[in-house]
């Protein structure tokens, strides 16, 4: 029986867009957002995501503008659920790797693929991928790597070619190429690409109201088929629908970019943002008992505890919040923020810095009195309880389940 996650929370639910109190300001060089209709996922298979559609002179996958108004640091639109053509040999490596009772098995299945030449006719179709399916090989490379633990490596680094395949090595540096990012081995590739509807919504809807309110399944999964789905399964379809109920962050965020701290909408926005984050909090914790009672493998809690290593687990709508207020003297420093955020598309970096520099001014609150500024740290200390409340989680996937765990695959 496959488990899903659904989440009706009416407390995050706002009452008006958050920009609607405000004066319009800065909105750091972007255009009013767009709402586009959706395609079907149904479509995925059938559209223009077959490795023949995009030549080799198509753009990086990162290079177009980001509105983070209009769907925050997710996909546009919802992943590639299945790959195509000789892509297809991707979708079994990494469903293959992820099922891996160990390192050395996923190991061994990525040699086997280097000798029978499967990892090099993927490398000689990079190029060809659109860039939604850039973004799709992305995801199943970053599950081979993290399945083999080899996700702290540089592919075309001299040293990684004594540890890890080179054949694999060379296939994840074309798909970094590709997709213009070298370092997309990490939560928000291993989530926000990794999720599916369940069921074909009856209507295009916005994908940030699609991950909030369809019944969500891995595209490939910890687990096996036919069993429930593993704390790591849980964990990253928390993380995306983290991301998805925190798209009136990203909006709140832009409304306080370039407000003055004495601005009358600024503590109205303050307030909101409070809520958004309270709410986060209680969608986190919604998903924590079911996240403890789920099975996991020795391979699982490995990957999870690799992650964390690199830095790598950081939902990016925690380093939105971040970029806009802070957390005191508790602030990690700029060389710490930048190592989370080197996960991140380039697109996703530049908005955050552009929130580092405009927020800048609400942020002088920290240092003053007065209601407004109580105001700003009730925010502040919102924050830190919604990152202590998702380091639990990770805490609890991290660890051995009680009961008995998923029997590895062969």
């Amino acid at each position: 029986m496959t488990t899903t996650m659904t989440t009706t929370d009416p407390g995050l639910a706002m009452p008006a867009g958050p920009d609607t109190t405000t004066a319009t300001g800065p909105r750091l060089g972007m255009p009013p957002t767009q709402r586009t209709p959706l395609r079907r996922p149904a479509d995925d298979v059938t559209d223009a995501d077959a490795d023949t559609t995009s030549s080799p002179s198509s753009p990086p996958c990162g290079s177009s503008p980001h509105d983070a108004r209009a769907h925050g640091f997710l996909p546009e639109r919802p992943p590639v659920r299945s790959m195509i053509g000789t892509w297809t040999r991707l979708d079994a490596l990494a469903r293959a790797a992820a099922l891996a009772p160990g390192r050395e098995a996923a190991i061994a299945i990525v040699e086997r693929a280097h000798h029978a030449e499967e990892l090099s006719a993927l490398r000689q179709r990079v190029s060809r991928l659109s860039p939604r399916n850039a973004e799709a090989a992305a995801m199943r490379v970053a599950v081979i790597a993290v399945s083999c633990g080899w996700n702290g490596l540089d592919p075309q680094a001299p040293a990684a070619r004594r540890i890890a395949d080179e054949a694999f090595l060379d296939l994840w540096a074309a798909v970094a190429h590709r997709i213009d990012h070298d370092q997309f081995v990490a939560l928000p590739t291993l989530a926000l690409r990794n999720w599916a509807p369940e069921r074909k919504p009856r209507k295009h809807i916005p994908i940030d109201q699609l991950a909030r309110t369809e019944p969500l399944v891995p595209i490939v999964r910890w687990a096996p088929e036919g069993q429930p789905l593993s704390r790591l399964d849980r964990l990253m379809l928390a993380a995306t629908r983290l991301e998805a109920h925190g798209i009136w962050l990203f909006r709140l965020a832009e409304t306080l970019a370039g407000r003055a701290p004495d601005d009358s909408s600024t503590p109205t926005a303050l307030r909101r943002l409070v809520r958004v984050q309270h709410a986060l909090r209680a969608q986190l914790r919604s998903e924590a008992a079911e996240l403890a009672a789920a099975p996991t493998t020795p391979q699982q809690r490995a990957v999870l505890a690799a992650l964390a290593e690199q830095g790598a687990l950081e939902p990016p709508v925690l380093q939105a919040a971040d970029a806009v207020l802070g957390v005191g003297g508790r602030r990690p420093g700029d060389g710490r923020r930048q190592h989370l955020r080197r996960h991140l598309p380039a697109p996703h970096r530049a908005w955050l810095s552009a929130m580092d520099r405009h927020c800048a001014p609400v942020r002088t609150l920290a240092h003053r009195g007065g209601p407004d500024a109580a105001t700003y740290r009730e925010a502040q200390e919102s924050l830190i309880a919604l990152r202590r409340t998702y380091s639990s989680l990770v805490h609890a996937a991290a660890h051995p389940a009680p009961a008995t765990s998923v029997p590895a695959a062969a």
